[in-house]
């Protein structure tokens, strides 16, 4: 399944964009990061400039970016950096109950300073997650990393891909300012379809004008139709353009490096992640 209203395929022959900014979401475990590593290293062949975004609890971009095991583990997420919380928001971690801290840090060096090359094309920014507090809490972290969003928001000169678990909503309206595409994950299931479309919904209404649909690790085509039945019993949705990607066992043999994946022959699982990317292209084209 391709359905974008378009003929993707090699005929992409307009240079670079400036840049644009895409979050890729949906529930935890469907391959969101395994497939923001691969469109990573798909645009950076295409001569962009790629910042990939990890704000996904476990971490693992740096791995499937193929940056070396050993650097990979070393690399500490921005909300569990202390001493840069306090220095831009004026509390530690953990002391922002009750304390008077900065709700709009200036973050505008965080990329020179944090974001790690994957190669010459590629960065990463561990960003780490956002936390939920308890009602009406409000900490350093969460202050630090509604700031990075919004900065990252602004920056036009090359394309950001964040990966996410956290939602679109944990990052308020700022992320629809800058970031005006998603690409909404699910594997087959019922709960991965519930979790996408209502994803996709809160996207919509935080004001991100492009949600795209991946089924990811499809085995046969009823689990395609099981999942698009499943989509209209919801109440449907108008996604911008909907991939279907198979399962491959490559991906299982390559983890955590996925990069030689675009390197080796083509295979339907690699083909469908092209299409999606071309597809983030032409819909950035066609939104500017």
């Amino acid at each position: 399944m391709s359905d974008h209203g378009h003929e993707h395929g090699s005929r992409h022959t307009a240079g670079p964009l400036d840049g644009f900014r895409v979050v890729v979401t949906g529930k935890g475990g469907v391959g969101k990061t395994s497939l923001t590593a691969l469109l990573a290293g798909l645009l950076g062949r295409r001569d962009y400039a790629v910042l990939t975004v990890d704000s996904d609890p476990q971490m693992n971009l740096p791995y499937a970016l193929g940056l070396p095991f050993e650097q990979a583990r070393g690399i500490v997420p921005l909300s569990r950096n202390a001493d840069y919380v306090e220095e831009k928001t004026g509390a530690r971690p953990g002391e922002g109950w009750g304390l008077l801290f900065r709700l709009n840090p200036d973050v505008r060096d965080v990329i020179d300073r944090f974001a790690v090359p994957a190669n010459d094309r590629i960065r990463v920014l561990a960003m780490g997650t956002v936390t939920v507090p308890a009602a009406g809490c409000l900490c350093p972290e969460n202050a630090l990393l509604d700031a990075i969003v919004g900065d990252l928001s602004l920056r036009d000169d090359e394309v950001i891909l964040m990966d996410t678990q956290a939602g679109v909503e944990h990052f308020g309206r700022a992320i629809a300012k800058g970031f005006h595409q998603a690409v909404v994950v699910s594997d087959p299931t019922f709960n991965g379809i519930q979790v996408a479309v209502n994803t996709a919904r809160l996207a919509r209404e935080l004001g991100i004008p492009a949600v795209h649909l991946v089924i990811n690790r499809v085995r046969k085509p009823e689990d395609v139709e099981r999942a698009l039945a499943r989509i209209e019993a919801e109440g449907g949705f108008p996604f911008t353009s909907r991939h279907a990607l198979p399962f491959d066992e490559h991906v299982l043999d390559t983890e955590p490096d996925l990069s030689p994946l675009l390197d080796g022959s083509p295979t339907p699982f690699a083909d469908g992640v092209t299409r999606l990317c071309d597809a983030l292209i032409e819909t950035e084209q066609e939104l500017n």
